[in-house]
């Protein structure tokens, strides 16, 4: 059975849109999943972005847009909700970027894919339905866009074994019955797993409530 997705992308609205870098990368990050935007964050994406990179899930745009990337980089945006793209595509501000509207829990078209030398995850996976290994079919649907040498990597919200601090267990709650988020039983353990069935070489951190992840198969 097909999973439904648009719960997780609906919310993303233009007035949320409007309101999103405050509450999530500012408030939400500080005091709820306790990892830092511009400490941890935008360093590790700046570390990991390639000169060909498809940025899926794209909220705002925040990365790629305070990443400081030279301007030989090729952005393609992917998301399944318009506003997203419309707004993440605004602000990047390069007339050279390329938006795909796609649900990233089904394969991409063949005339979209390929070449990249880097795809990125930033708090995508923790708003997907299911179980982790359900999650999983993302990492297949994207590997094989990659170059030889390209690198997936991204962050997600971990799910109540992180124990997290009453701020966090309270949007937990709220987040995951609405079904913007679908992680209460999202671990590092098994998003480890989970990656090394598609990638060779597996790099997973914890950063207060948040797993970072760096998946390549050189």
């Amino acid at each position: 059975m097909a999973i439904n997705t648009d719960k997780g992308s609906a919310i993303y609205s233009p007035l949320v849109l409007k309101l999103y870098d405050t509450w999530v990368l500012g408030i939400s990050n500080r005091f709820a999943w306790k990892c830092s935007t511009h400490e941890v964050l935008l360093p590790f994406f700046r570390r990991n972005v390639g000169l060909r990179h498809l940025d899926v899930g794209v909220g705002t745009g925040f990365y790629p847009c305070h990443a400081g990337l030279s301007q030989q980089t090729q952005i393609t945006f992917m998301d399944l909700n318009p506003s997203s793209l419309k707004a993440a595509s605004i602000r990047f501000g390069r007339g050279s970027t390329k938006t795909i509207l796609h649900d990233v829990m089904t394969p991409l078209p063949a005339q979209e894919g390929g070449g990249y030398d880097s795809i990125s995850l930033f708090y995508l996976l923790h708003c997907l339905p299911g179980n982790i290994s359900d999650k999983g079919i993302v990492l297949s649907n994207l590997k094989s866009h990659l170059l030889p040498n390209g690198r997936l990597f991204g962050a997600t919200i971990l799910g109540d074994s992180a124990n997290h601090n009453a701020f966090g267990k309270k949007l937990m709650t709220i987040y995951n019955r609405k079904g913007i988020f679908g992680n209460h039983c999202d671990t590092a353990e098994g998003l480890k797993a989970e990656l090394e069935k598609h990638f060779a070489s597996v790099n997973i951190r914890v950063e207060g409530k948040v797993a970072l992840f760096e998946a390549s198969n050189s």
